[in-house]
This record gives C-alpha cells, structure tokens and sequence, in this order.
C-alpha cells in the first residue's frame, strides 16, 4: 500500500511539474518530443502495395500528445511535420519534403490537440478503457480523413495514378488497422500507468472522481 502511494503521487509531482514549466522548459520538452518522433519513424516496415509504411512514430505521437499536452503535444507534430516539410530528414528513411503522408502528418497534429484536452482536462479519460477509446476515434477519424484525402490527391496528381475507392482504402487504411490497435493498446496501457488518477490542474470532473476507483 506504502508503495502504491507513493507511486500515486509521484506520478502526480510529475504531472504538477510538467504544468508548473516555465516556457523555455516547455519548449526544450517539446523540441525533444518532436526528435523522438522523427526517431521512431525510422523504425518502419515497408509493405509493396503501398507508399505509406508501418512505423512507431504513431506511437511516440501518442504518447507525446499525453506527457505534453494539448498544446505543446501538437506542437511537437507540427514541429515535426514543418521540419520534413521543409526539407530537413526527418521522415522515414531519413527523407524530407512534401509526400504521400503529408495528410496524415496534419491530422497527426489534430490527433494531438484532441488527446492531449481530454488528458489534461477529465481524470477519467486517463483510464485504459477511456484513453483507448479516445485514442481509436482520434487514429480512425481525425488521422486517417485527411491522411486518405491527401493520399488520393497526391495519387491522382503527383503521381499520375488514380485509383478507386477501394483500391485507396486497400492503400491507405487497410493494411495498418490491426498494427495500429496493438499500438493504441500499448499506449493506452502506458498512460494508464504513468498518468495520476487524481486533479494536478483544472480538471473539469475532480468534483466527480473524488473517492472514485475506475482505474
């Protein structure tokens, strides 16, 4: 039980902190947020049927968008992206510039706006059931719209090669659905146990949760 405790409120110093920042260590945090990144989308597994390759950035976007929150969270995508996007090699296999991805990559930034308000802002969306839930609306919805629009774009104009429907579903979304469950669980998992169960800010539901067990 001793050690529980102090587990429960370390996680909850931590937390406190992290808020407390001031702009520079926030910004030093978020400029080291967006390196992880661009590191673990070197970690890829390129699939012959398509442009786009599985790789562990979305994971570290997810947790990022957690640890850092809303605004810095998202800052660290956006950071990510716009350094690709202008030619640094940040992308996987160390490439640069505007791709195939680039869709996904805005609604990468979306995804961590949306994670990072819910973490931040509702003690109860730090439970593995709610993180996980949050977490597949956002990777389903506010990711792949964008990523699946671009794709075709970039397809049909860049490339020069339309394709149907169902071929870009088969492109764009198919391929990456049971890889990206397992790292959502994962990552739901980890903010589970990393994220503290009781108010460190402005929690809009600390009135609710107060004596409550959910997790």
């Amino acid at each position: 039980m001793q050690m529980t405790g102090t587990l429960s409120q370390f996680r909850y110093d931590v937390f406190k902190r992290r808020s407390a920042l001031n702009i520079w260590a926030k910004i030093g945090l978020t400029l080291a947020a967006a390196g992880l990144i661009a590191l673990s989308a070197q970690i890829k597994l390129p699939l012959p049927w398509t442009p786009i390759p599985v790789t562990l950035h979305t994971f570290a976007i997810l947790l990022s968008a957690v640890l850092l929150g809303r605004w810095w969270g998202g800052a660290a995508v956006a950071i990510y992206a716009a350094a690709g996007w202008a030619g640094m090699p940040v992308f996987n296999g160390w490439s640069a510039g505007v791709t195939a991805t680039a869709g996904y990559l805005v609604g990468f930034v979306c995804l961590s706006l949306f994670l990072g308000y819910f973490a931040d802002r509702y003690i109860r969306a730090r439970s593995f059931t709610t993180m996980f839930g949050l977490m597949l609306f956002a990777n389903f919805a506010l990711v792949y719209i964008p990523g699946l629009f671009w794709l075709n774009y970039w397809l049909s104009s860049v490339v020069g090669q339309p394709v149907s429907f169902t071929a870009l579903l088969s492109m764009g979304l198919v391929p990456f659905i049971a890889g990206d469950i397992i790292k959502i669980g994962v990552a739901a998992l980890i903010v589970k146990g990393v994220t503290p169960k009781k108010a460190f800010g402005n929690e809009l539901d600390a009135h609710k949760m107060a004596g409550w067990n959910i997790f």
